[in-house]
């Protein structure tokens, strides 16, 4: 008997290994269409699965203008770019800043600083960054910048604390920067031995002004080193 239900038994389970077997290759072959029932109503967009990796369905491409238009139409934009414009406006103000001046900014991130020049009416200002955003800002690395020496009458950043290589970051902004320009910086509010710090990177470079000011909403430092030596 226990030999009878035993035979059974095993049938049983190989009827059931065939049977999930044959539904499991039969889920395999018939790939999915859709996720929505074909039923759905028409106007519902059926989302497709696509059936290899290269059946993936295209993407829609947003022009560099149409992302900029966006970007520049935004509250947070506007703000930022009017509180850089204000900071220039005060270099302005001390005639360190002309519409005639070439404006260098080093590590512009989107490019609200060269908006802001711009703004401010200089005519001539050019942004790098590692990562470009065009047309405001292109591709370069602050630690070899591809400009002659002597090239810009003011060079700015407002991240100096973020550099790798902070001693080779001042020394391309005093390199590309002509004698008797100026190179501005703006760091996370120092004072004392962390002011004295940064002012030993200038090697090629006197000191005009620091003070603490306010910049897209943080309390910063403001650093004015004058170049007196292009080599």
């Amino acid at each position: 008997m226990e030999r009878h239900v035993q035979t059974l038994l095993n049938k049983l389970s190989v009827v059931c290994i065939t049977v999930a077997t044959i539904i499991f290759l039969f889920l395999i072959l018939q790939t999915p269409q859709t996720c929505i029932p074909t039923t759905t109503h028409p106007r519902v967009r059926l989302l497709r699965f696509p059936k290899s990796s290269c059946d993936s369905s295209r993407r829609n491409y947003v022009p560099i203008s149409k992302k900029n238009e966006r970007l520049w139409s935004t509250r947070d934009w506007k703000k930022k770019v009017n509180s850089y414009a204000q900071f220039f406006r005060s270099l302005r103000d001390q005639r360190l800043l002309s519409n005639h001046s070439k404006v260098l900014c080093v590590s512009a991130g989107a490019g609200h600083e060269v908006a802001a020049v711009s703004e401010v009416g200089a005519r001539d200002v050019t942004g790098v960054e590692l990562v470009e955003s065009p047309p405001l800002v292109s591709r370069a690395d602050p630690h070899n910048l591809p400009f002659f020496d002597g090239a810009f009458d003011l060079v700015f950043s407002a991240h100096l604390d973020e550099a790798l290589f902070p001693a080779r970051f001042v020394a391309e902004m005093e390199r590309t920067v002509r004698v008797r320009g100026v190179c501005v910086v703006v760091v996370e509010e120092c004072g004392g031995d962390e002011m004295r710090g940064i002012l030993r990177m200038f090697k090629h470079s006197v000191f005009v002004s620091a003070k603490n000011v306010t910049l897209i909403g943080l309390r910063m430092t403001q650093i004015i080193m004058r170049n007196r030596n292009s080599s």
